[in-house]
């Protein structure tokens, strides 16, 4: 039956590349089938005692001692290597495919990293290139500091993120060499300004996007660094999320940064549907650019973003506190869709990233021996490994909204006692959510 569902691989410009793949999911079973999943897994959730879905989230393995990873030499390191970046963008070869600043941004950063931080814990806070030279700054002049203003809270970095997004996905050439070189320098600057100003943990935990976005993919991590009884570091292993259940809640500008990282990625995906693109009058077999969906895409992932807000807040009974505490459950399915809408991007553009490392400023090198790798996506064309790519993604999008209900449950349970049929507005949007997610997977975009 799956076979008789395929509907062929459908180019798509990718972040970097311009030459990975979206695949398409089949419609049918794959919609109902991961919608039904989900819902089957709200009454489960619903009807199973919140203390056992607690007992059992809290369970860990420890696997012994760590010992601490050098953190100065690894952000030195990490600074230095974003300084070489730059320089390539501005320096290098023209073409994104073959500089290394627009395969390590958009590939390896934005796409990938998420990735490591929701396995391995925290990884950011050591290759945080931002540290080593704001602590360089702050010995030359002198490390006086302000007071963070409590009334900027986490807006700085909404309105960071929000430009990202903008860059990323309306921009007409992110993918630019020299023009992300200055976008990424430019921030560079911004954020060691602020951290200068309001001191560096403040303005990384507060307005920093990046770090706030990759410490929140760090509370899903099944690998994380405690403190054992004899005050050493150990390694744990636990459950996907368990972390979130410690965070407290979140304000409302806390919620919005959560539910604008939904949004963009969905928006991402989107903006490429034949639906979309018919709403501005666009043909999608002849694509005429970026240029001419600047407008109509400003204000869809704007719109995307609120509606998706405005949404959550209703299921929410537009109550601050219970709002507060559940948007960390979001978190999981923002992760999921990361994942399932970048994977075959990834997988392409990895073969570009070994290419380029052994040649980052075009000048001829070999230095690793990849210079003249072939980059293929034959591993499209087969059915074998086309199915398994498909599953994934529609495996991610449905085991993210479940994680996702669980821990809502369980964050209702734990602050919200007496009022059990609160919390179900929301696993109904989780639902209708996961349903519009596979759509997006499945419906015919732009080539």
């Amino acid at each position: 039956m799956v076979a008789a569902s395929i509907l062929g691989a459908v180019p798509a410009l990718a972040h970097t590349t311009g030459n990975a793949f979206v695949l398409l999911l089949p419609t049918g079973y794959y919609l109902a089938g991961g919608t039904l999943a989900v819902a089957f897994s709200v009454v489960v959730a619903f009807f199973l005692p919140a203390r056992i879905w607690t007992s059992l989230l809290r369970q860990r393995v420890d696997l012994g001692a760590v010992p601490e990873p050098p953190r100065v030499l690894l952000g030195s390191v990490a600074s230095l290597l974003l300084l070489g970046l730059i320089a390539a963008g501005f320096l290098g070869n023209p073409d994104p495919p073959a500089n290394p600043l627009p395969i390590v941004f958009w590939s390896l950063f934005w796409v990938g990293f998420p990735f490591v931080q929701a396995v391995c814990g925290d990884v950011w806070s050591y290759l945080n290139p931002f540290q080593a030279p704001y602590q360089l700054l702050r010995r030359l002049t002198g490390g006086r500091t302000f007071a963070y203003p409590p009334w900027l809270g986490h807006w700085p970095a909404v309105l960071a993120f929000i430009a990202f997004a903008w860059f990323e996905l309306v921009d007409l050439a992110p993918d630019d060499p020299d023009r992300l070189a200055s976008a990424v320098l430019a921030y560079w600057g911004v954020t060691l300004l602020g951290m200068l100003l309001f001191g560096g943990e403040t303005w990384l935990a507060r307005a920093e996007a990046f770090t706030l976005f990759f410490r929140l993919m760090a509370a899903l991590a099944i690998f994380r660094r405690e403190v054992g009884g004899d005050g050493r570091p150990r390694l744990v292993l636990g459950w996907p999320g368990t972390r979130l259940l410690d965070q407290p809640p979140l304000g409302f500008d806390g919620i919005c940064f959560v539910l604008l990282t939904l949004a963009t990625v969905s928006f991402d995906g989107l903006s490429k549907t034949f639906w979309w693109l018919a709403l501005g009058g666009i043909n999608p077999l002849e694509f005429p650019g970026r240029s001419a969906v600047m407008e109509l895409n400003s204000l869809g992932l704007a719109g995307t973003w609120l509606a998706l807000l405005a949404a959550y807040l209703l299921a929410c009974g537009w109550n601050r506190a219970l709002a507060g505490r559940l948007a960390l459950s979001i978190i999981p399915i923002a992760l999921a869709y990361h994942f399932a809408h970048y994977l075959t991007v990834m997988m392409v553009d990895l073969q570009y990233a070994a290419r380029v490392a052994s040649d980052p400023f075009g000048l001829g090198w070999n230095l690793f021996g990849s210079a003249s790798l072939y980059v293929t996506t034959s591993f499209l064309t087969t059915y074998s490994s086309v199915v398994m790519i498909w599953n994934a993604q529609a495996g991610a999008i449905v085991i993210g909204h479940v994680i996702a209900i669980v821990l809502a449950q369980v964050m209702h349970a734990e602050q919200f006692v007496g009022n059990r049929l609160a919390h179900l507005p929301l696993a109904a949007l989780m639902v209708l959510y996961t349903l519009f997610g596979l759509w997006l997977m499945a419906t015919p975009v732009a080539g």
